[in-house]
């Protein structure tokens, strides 16, 4: 789970500023809507000025003349129409320009999420990076599409009141200034208050969506063991700190936004008309005067008011920020490639005095040295966490080593475009995952230099065809969310034909055949014989009745090579693979040894 994390002032205005770099490419149409704000604030101003004339030349003297009282109620129509219109448009903009910046955002952490390493995805659960490119950035909109456009325009109104005010009277004016330091402490004791609960909320949905993730993925054997109540109190243990920390900011809103401003507001209503008062004992007042004024301070204080209630918005929009370019930031890349102009032709394999770890600190492999020759199929056995998938994801890419050399027809593998690795390395896992689509796209993978004819003649070659050929819509069968509909060996023979339709030189295949029933895997055994003829095949397997014919074994325990060879050799050294292989073979007289080597 993701730590809790607080961020000060600084912080926020660090995150807050990175946020604006994502502006600069719209600055022209920021700056058309800048203008047409500018308009708008015209028009709002511009509104108790000419009640006020209204008020003042025409009502109180009772000087009730036709033509200039409809020129001045014409252009206060006016000034209403064009600024509803104006208004919409410039809200347009700014809505416009928003989508746009948040469909990069998303874009970005989408791309960087392609480019992490697999160690970050070992850390970090699923439903927590979801939680960043959804809910995060969906809460980073709401800064563009509403509290920024908002911000500016309050700032607009707050300086067009003002200036209104001046004309009208300085003095009462300068006197309403002194409000504005009562409510820049009021927002910034509503931002530090509300940090703590905005973080404590947006990492909490994060939690919540990865326990969610992990219930319905692991669904059914979370019923098989009946871990229902548990997995209920965990997520109600998790829905409650929500909730808490919800409620903690719902009081801070309930206390620091409307009622405090409203109390403001009040206050300076009773200064005005107080003011007002007083000046009357001495002089006559003008009424359209007052009226203007009442009006600009209610004015000022609604701006005001919006803008406090888009502080909730703008706490979570900078939390959810941080949140976001914390995954940018995020440094656990996948391995970097010296991308020079090699090219894997032949396909031999070298292991140099490979060592390995995954946390920095416990050694998965430990001196790995051996060679597979171009055509050589080479196996690995051994027992669970002897290291064999990790000798694959070393060869694969998916993790940087420390220490020791990867060789692949005497190159480093470190060299090697990761293009050309992934066009000339093809690689089947026990687990086939396959993706919403067809048949055909599954097996094409998106790759438009394959034609439907390459499709076809893969799948032939790992005999899918006999399958595929029976389904009601063939090669253009709708395929499920990871191939629920068909059956592991169906899917695995899926993974194969989209394997084999790149021709790859080196073929890795991590328990392929696990998942598969025996007719099954008597089928595809000639396919493999077949996949394997030219290629450097680099195989993991449990059943030692599918490497016989390899060309080398090696038998690894607790991340070292202890014993290598082919079959017979090995069987005649009556070493740890001469026993796996009577225990599988279920010679229980020998089983005892084995259980004594365990130990």
């Amino acid at each position: 789970m993701d730590k809790i994390t607080i961020l000060n002032s600084q912080e926020q205005r660090q995150v807050f500023f990175r946020l604006l770099k994502y502006v600069k490419p719209h600055i022209k149409q920021i700056i058309i809507a800048f203008v047409l704000l500018s308009l708008v604030t015209i028009g709002e101003v511009s509104g108790p000025i000419l009640i006020k004339i209204f008020i003042d030349d025409f009502v109180a003297p009772n000087n009730i003349v036709a033509g200039p009282i409809i020129t001045l109620a014409s252009l206060y129509l006016f000034i209403l129409f064009t600024s509803a219109v104006v208004m919409y448009i410039q809200s347009l903009k700014f809505q416009e320009i928003a989508l746009k910046i948040i469909q990069q955002l998303r874009i970005d952490v989408f791309s960087k999420v392609q480019t992490l390493g697999l160690r970050y995805f070992d850390k970090t659960p699923v439903g927590t990076i979801v939680s960043r490119v959804t809910n995060d950035t969906e809460a980073i909109k709401e800064l563009f599409v509403s509290v920024l456009a908002i911000f500016i325009q309050s700032i607009f109104l707050f300086i067009g009141i003002f200036v209104a005010m001046f004309i009208l009277d300085i003095k009462l004016a300068a006197l309403c200034l002194l409000f504005l330091p009562i409510l820049i402490w009021i927002i910034h004791m509503y931002r530090k208050l509300s940090s703590t609960s905005f973080s404590a909320l947006r990492e909490l949905i994060g939690q919540l969506n990865a326990k969610l993730n992990e219930s319905l993925q692991g669904m059914s054997i979370i019923q098989v063991f009946r871990q229902e109540k548990r997995m209920r109190k965990e997520f109600n243990e998790l829905n409650t700190k929500h909730y808490e920390a919800g409620i903690h900011n719902i009081k801070i809103n309930g206390l620091l936004l409307r009622p405090a401003v409203d109390l403001v507001h009040i206050i300076a209503i009773l200064i005005v008309l107080s003011f007002f008062g007083i000046t009357s004992m001495e002089s006559t007042i003008e009424i359209g005067v007052l009226y203007a004024f009442v009006n600009y301070i209610s004015r000022f204080f609604e701006p005001v008011n919006q803008v406090m209630q888009q502080l909730t918005f703008f706490q979570q929009a900078v939390i959810s920020a941080a949140r976001v370019f914390k995954l940018l930031d995020e440094k656990e890349l996948a391995p970097q490639q010296e991308n020079r102009p090699v090219q894997i032709s032949k396909g031999k394999i070298e292991f140099r005095n490979v060592t390995f770890s995954y946390d920095g600190n416990q050694k998965v492999l430990k001196n790995i040295t051996f060679t597979a020759n171009p055509g050589d199929t080479v196996a690995l056995v051994g027992h669970t966490g002897s290291g064999k998938s990790s000798i694959i994801n070393l060869l694969m890419r998916f993790y940087e080593f420390e220490k020791g050399e990867i060789l692949i027809d005497g190159v480093s593998i470190k060299q090697y475009n990761m293009n050309e690795l992934r066009q000339k390395m093809g690689l089947v896992l026990q687990d086939a995952f396959l993706f919403y689509g067809t048949i055909k796209d599954n097996i094409r993978l998106h790759n438009e230099e394959l034609t439907d004819e390459d499709i076809i003649e893969a799948a032939e070659f790992v005999q899918a065809n006999q399958f595929i050929e029976k389904l009601p819509d063939g090669y253009n069968q709708q395929v499920t969310e990871r191939g629920s509909t068909f059956s592991s060996g169906q899917r695995q023979l899926l993974a194969f034909a989209r394997t084999m339709v790149t021709n790859p030189k080196i073929l890795i295949l991590d328990e392929a055949t696990a998942n598969i029933d025996t007719e099954t895997e008597e089928m595809i055994q000639q396919a493999l014989a077949k996949m394997r003829k030219g290629r450097t095949t680099i195989a993991i397997a449990h059943r030692l009745s599918t490497i016989q014919d390899a060309d080398l074994i090696l038998v690894l325990h607790k991340g070292e090579i202890v014993e290598r060879g082919n079959h017979q050799q090995l069987l005649a050294q009556k070493g740890l693979y001469y026993k796996m292989y009577l225990l599988q073979n279920g010679h229980s007289e020998n089983i005892a040894d084995v259980v004594q080597q365990e130990i």
